[in-house]
């Protein structure tokens, strides 16, 4: 498995590709609820590849100067259970700390709170409806680079 973390086309296209599959195909979302305002030029993607082949993604959103989101979290079904779902987290968290991020939060679907939770993000407030879903506000404090 190769992770790659960038903002070219050729990633985005790679993320698109499982959140498809993951999130409409397989979900049932729609396609105007799962590709919104913040898939742009230059959002930054994270992506493992099993050889040529994308097979999980995540996305990278700065809500603030200290505060980062990683976002639509997507394994292929052939994959899940490897762990790489935490590397894709990792990935886009070392993003967030070259650019300055103390804090990281998530929307989690209510079912993926305890997946949240082994990787050091706390529940904060109470559940709401995303998307037609049920999620929770997870939060992380991150360790600066350097320490």
């Amino acid at each position: 498995m190769q992770l790659k973390v960038n903002a070219t086309n050729w990633q985005r296209a790679a993320a698109f590709a499982v959140r498809l599959q993951v999130f409409v195909q397989e979900r049932g979302l729609s396609l105007q609820a799962e590709f919104d305002d913040h898939d742009t030029d230059g959002t930054i993607y994270a992506v493992l590849y099993a050889g040529d082949l994308p097979v999980a993604t995540g996305r990278y959103q700065q809500l603030s100067a200290t505060t980062m989101r990683p976002g639509r979290i997507a394994t292929l079904a052939s994959h899940r259970g490897e762990g790489l779902g935490a590397q894709i987290i990792a990935g886009l968290e070392q993003v967030g700390r070259e650019h300055g991020c103390t804090q990281s939060e998530i929307h989690s679907e209510m079912t993926a709170r305890g997946f949240y939770a082994k990787l050091g993000y706390q529940s904060v407030g109470r559940p709401f409806i995303e998307d037609g879903v049920a999620c929770i506000l997870l939060q992380k404090q991150l360790v600066p680079l350097g320490y």
